[in-house]
């Protein structure tokens, strides 16, 4: 789509803050109106609009596309997304451990095993951790509290919760990234030990070159969706 606009603002509408190109207010791709819950968050989204060159690019804009994620199908089916979302706890990938080789054990042991005990402190949600890729049942209550977690999320958290979730497999590093336990790069780091360990010993190919950035991408822009927010 060609650039149609000449000036992007960020102004007060409705119960928070809206886009206007050239003075008329975007709305969602679903015709909704498209109100923000923070003048820090209009602001960011309205600087992807205004950063467009001569061809407007959605997906050069994540924080519009998460937000009209939030509006369009987050906040009027949230306990399909809470249903979407609450699973991962009970396969979570922190719980799957290597049996070999050592180094690598050792690794996701330094790395996860925080996070766990977080998730247990934070949540009193304590999982079982196994070595393999054969299912481990994890304590009801634990899953019980990991989805009180997420079902206490406003939508604009809950969309970032699910985007960081779906793109680590992991309940446990969506949550500690939402709460600041760690950091976009640090959930990345987690998220992708074990390919990280591989391509240290064997090198990587431009394929998983390409992949691992747009993931690093995705889970900075659920971490500033979240954190913009609640501004």
């Amino acid at each position: 789509m060609k650039r149609f606009y000449k000036i992007v603002t960020a102004v007060p509408a409705g119960d928070g803050f809206g886009v206007m190109l050239d003075g008329k207010p975007i709305k969602s791709p679903a015709k909704a109106a498209f109100v923000l819950p923070s003048r820090a968050l209009a602001e960011a989204v309205a600087a992807e609009w205004d950063a467009q060159a001569e061809a407007v690019v959605p997906s050069a804009m994540p924080l519009m596309q998460l937000a009209a994620t939030a509006i369009d199908k987050v906040a009027p089916n949230r306990d399909l997304i809470i249903d979407t979302i609450a699973p991962y706890g009970g396969t979570d990938l922190l719980c799957y451990r290597a049996e070999a080789p050592a180094a690598l054990v050792q690794r996701q042991h330094a790395v996860w095993q925080p996070l766990l005990d977080w998730a247990m402190t934070a949540h009193d949600a304590p999982l079982v951790v196994t070595a393999g890729i054969v299912h481990k049942a994890q304590p009801a209550a634990s899953l019980a509290a990991l989805r009180a977690a997420v079902a206490a999320q406003d939508h604009w958290r809950l969309t970032a919760l699910h985007q960081a979730t779906a793109l680590t497999g992991s309940l446990v590093i969506g949550l500690a990234l939402l709460a600041g336990r760690i950091d976009a790069d640090a959930a990345f780091e987690a998220a992708e030990l074990d390919a990280s360990f591989q391509i240290e010993r064997w090198g990587e190919d431009a394929e998983s070159t390409t992949r691992r950035a747009a993931l690093r991408d995705e889970l900075q822009a659920a971490a500033r969706l979240a954190d913009l927010a609640a501004r």
